[in-house]
Formats: structure tokens, sequence, C-alpha cells
């Protein structure tokens, strides 16, 4: 998974009422747009053209060649040697790319891969001029980057519950090539909730479940509280590093408007006194709602709300 962080765009006011009244309206999202109401003011227009910012770059991050709607692929690899390409005589059939794009050996001591003979491949951005060893996503410098197809195709290796992936991505993926938009709930200030933190001690961790089976234990250095409707919520907060918590939640709309099986948002860490804000507009799809290739964390119990979140992003609709 790959997390988004809110830009802080600031324009002037003139080109931010611009902005905000267009594209928001646009996407049926102004709540300013009957021309009877009163002009905006100046708070309302910075907090409408900071939240188009963030979809901006929450779409643009979206799209990326390397990002989440680009895969084409999740691989898992066994011990021992396994060709790689689309034909249908490799052990790993890939979706798209070369007949024959080389050899991924899995050994007690790493994987090894074997480009096939004449075709133009790279490594992190560097020509591949023979067999190498493949990093994975836990590596302190992150996987390495097989690159393919003139750039436009990648392969990297990552782990789960101790097994080993292949995951490819294609810049002419369908889900990327036919992808259909963002919808979201109209941008409302009050899901924008001052919250508190309640810290647990040190080195807590908490059991999350993800889409493909398995359970990992992740840092979880507190609980996220707030109010809303004279009730009391709370989200245990996931710690990635980073100056932002990651919360995983699920909420009464899943599968009645958003993702069923939840969403993602990252909050500022708190300050000193424990306080920070939490905005649901900034609530957002995982990955596994675009691509079935993606292994996203599930929300764990603690973090299913008897609340209806009518904010952020909605479900995604596919193109047929």
């Amino acid at each position: 998974m790959t997390p988004i962080h809110g830009a802080r765009t600031r324009l002037t006011l003139l080109l931010a009422g611009a902005l905000a009244c267009t594209v928001l309206a646009a996407c049926g999202d102004d709540p300013s747009s009957d021309t009877d109401e009163a002009p905006m003011s100046a708070d309302a227009i910075a907090f409408n053209t900071e939240l188009q910012a963030w979809r901006d770059q929450r779409r643009d991050a979206l799209l990326a060649p390397d990002g989440w709607a680009s895969l084409i692929g999740l691989h898992w690899i066994e011990r021992g040697p396994h060709y790689v390409g689309s034909d249908a005589d490799n052990g790993i059939q890939l979706g798209m790319g070369p007949e024959h794009l080389g050899m991924v050996d899995l050994r007690a001591d790493g994987i090894r891969f074997v480009p096939e003979d004449g075709l133009a491949l790279t490594v992190d951005g560097e020509p591949l001029t023979g067999a190498t060893t493949l990093r994975t996503d836990e590596d302190a410098g992150g996987p390495s980057v097989l690159g393919f197809d003139e750039g436009k195709g990648q392969a990297t290796v990552i782990r789960r519950a101790g097994r080993h992936a292949l995951r490819v991505r294609h810049a002419d993926a369908p889900t990327r090539i036919g992808f259909s938009g963002l919808d979201y709930w109209p941008a409302e200030r009050d899901w924008r909730i001052e919250a508190t933190f309640v810290p647990h001690p040190a080195g807590q961790t908490i059991e999350v479940a993800n889409i493909i089976g398995s359970t990992d234990p992740m840092p979880n250095p507190g609980a996220v509280e707030f109010e809303r409707d004279g009730a009391t919520y709370r989200i245990e907060a996931l710690d990635e590093g980073g100056d932002e918590l990651f919360l995983v939640f699920g909420d009464r709309t899943n599968g009645h408007g958003s993702y069923g099986a939840g969403r993602f948002l990252y909050v500022p860490r708190p300050d000193a006194q424990g306080r920070l804000v939490v905005d649901f507009n900034r609530a957002y799809n995982p990955p596994c709602a675009f691509t079935m290739f993606a292994t996203c964390p599930l929300p764990p119990l603690e973090n299913r709300l008897d609340l209806a979140v009518t904010a952020g992003e909605k479900a995604y609709g596919r193109k047929e």
C-alpha cells in the first residue's frame, strides 16, 4: 500500500474562489452552488480549495504509471525456479508484457532473476545485463523495480505472511486506461472533527487482517476519540512512521454508498495536549476497491463504527 498525504496548496482568494466554485460544483460537491446563498467566507474558500487540491493529488497518485490502478497481477512464488512472461508456457504467466521475460528463482538466500537473452530490461532504472538478486519490499531500501516494455511495465517482489509474490504493474493496464473517476459525498466542514488521542503503552500492537486472509501485528500507539451527534466514537490508530497516523475504519455506509471493506484515512499526530483533527472528507478507498491484485488491510473489529460517515470517497463504479 502507498499513503496519500493531504496537499496544502494556497492560492489567492480570487483564484481560490474560482477553483472551489468551478471544480467542486462540477462534481456536485459545492455546498455554495445555490446562487441565492451568500458568498463563501475566506475560511470556506480555503477549506474547499485545500480539499480539492487533496482530491487532485489523490487521483494523480492512483493513476500514476506505477499507481494502484496500474496493477495487472499478483503471482505467488513457490520455492525453486519459474519462467516468467505473458506466454502460456510460463510457470508465472503475466497479463501483459514480453512473451518470455526471464526466470525467477526463490532460494533460501534470496530471489534470483535471470533475464531472457536479448531483452531490454532495467533494474531500478539501470540496464540489466545479467542475473541479479531482487530485493523485496521488506528491505530497508525498498524492493527492486524490474522494468520492461520500455518502462511501461514494472515488477517488484513483496512478502506477506512469510510468502513471496511478484507484483506486476503496467501503464496500459485496463483498470488504468478504463478508469471511471472518483465520486465523493458533498464537502462538509462539520465532518472535520476535533478529536483526542488516547495513548497506549509503548510498543503495543494490534492484529490487523488483510484481504488475502493473513493477519499481521501492526504498531498501535493509541486510539483517536471523537464525538458526533452526542455520541463518542473511537478508532485504533496505526503507526507507519512519518508525521501522520493511519486509520483503517468501517462504518454504516460500507456497502451502502462506500466501499464494502472499509476506508482509509490519515490524520496528523496529536499536539502536546493530545489534540488532533480528523477530517472524514479525506477518507478514501483502499487499493482493493480498484484492483484484485492488492493486499489491503481490513478494519479491526475495534474500528467498525456504529455511525454512517457520509463524507469522503464513495464506492468506485467500474466501467463495463
